[in-house]
């Protein structure tokens, strides 16, 4: 089976971890499980583990978003997702009640297997500029292959997203697309990264920094970055910053001339 999706085959409020268990066969079987919203547990959790252990299993995709996994669920998943034996590619794990408790866990297996996840979405899990620290040392391995990171609203501050910029100056040529949209990252955290998009090694395609707590110093050093290297950069989100209108007209202007360019 190419993609499972639970929820067409068994009415939400009669799903259980029981249920995940006894499905497990289908979902080893599965290239893509979707199983978001499903009253997943960190119990849930354990018995996926073993899934993503077998040596059989063809799970490459798994989304788990808005299930109630915690820290204990993704302790959990983490011991199979640091198994040599586990390919998964793509994990979404939106809105699970995760902090950085679980994102060390998850951050671990992903050192002890760095090799095969390409995206990660942490979207509105209370990670921390803690949790950002953690996944930024993955980052800055060079045998991470990570290409999506997904951390929308996770408390972040320009203090992880220091750590995250150090990482990509490590490692820049993987990444395509990154959202840090409803952080605290503030000026200096978009000057920590316009370092980064200024090498020419940097590959990054997309990026959304929507409500970010932006003013007119930190998008002149984007607009800065973009005259250094705008071969790359697609797809910019700047939306809900505090930026003067009359600055921001003239300098998104001047962004847009310059992504237009490359088209």
């Amino acid at each position: 089976m190419d993609v499972f999706e639970l929820n067409t085959f068994v009415a939400k409020e009669k799903i259980t971890d029981k249920v995940i268990r006894n499905l497990l066969p289908v979902i080893k079987e599965s290239r893509s499980a979707r199983l978001d919203d499903c009253n997943i547990t960190d119990k849930g959790c354990g018995f996926l583990a073993s899934a993503l252990r077998s040596n059989l299993s063809n799970l490459r995709d798994l989304d788990l978003s808005e299930n109630k996994l915690g820290d204990s669920g993704v302790k959990h998943l983490s011991d199979g997702l640091k198994d040599p034996h586990c390919k998964l590619q793509k994990l979404n794990l939106y809105h699970c009640g995760v902090t950085d408790e679980g994102c060390a866990a998850l951050a671990s297996a992903l050192r002890s297997n760095p090799e095969h996840m390409r995206k990660l979405n942490f979207t509105e899990n209370k990670i921390g500029d803690l949790g950002l620290k953690l996944l930024s040392d993955v980052l800055k391995d060079s045998r991470c292959v990570l290409e999506k990171l997904r951390l929308c609203k996770c408390g972040v501050t320009d203090e992880g997203f220091a750590a995250l910029a150090s990482a990509l100056r490590s490692n820049p040529e993987h990444l395509r697309e990154l959202d840090l949209s409803q952080n605290k990252i503030g000026d200096s955290g978009v000057i920590a990264l316009s370092a980064v998009l200024e090498d020419p090694h940097c590959r990054l395609e997309k990026l959304k920094l929507m409500n970010c707590g932006i003013t007119e110093e930190g998008f002149a050093a984007l607009t800065s970055t973009l005259r250094s290297n705008p071969e790359h950069l697609r797809d910019l989100d700047l939306s809900l910053n505090k930026l003067n209108p009359r600055v921001r007209v003239s300098t998104l202007q001047y962004i847009l001339e310059k992504l237009i360019n490359l088209l």
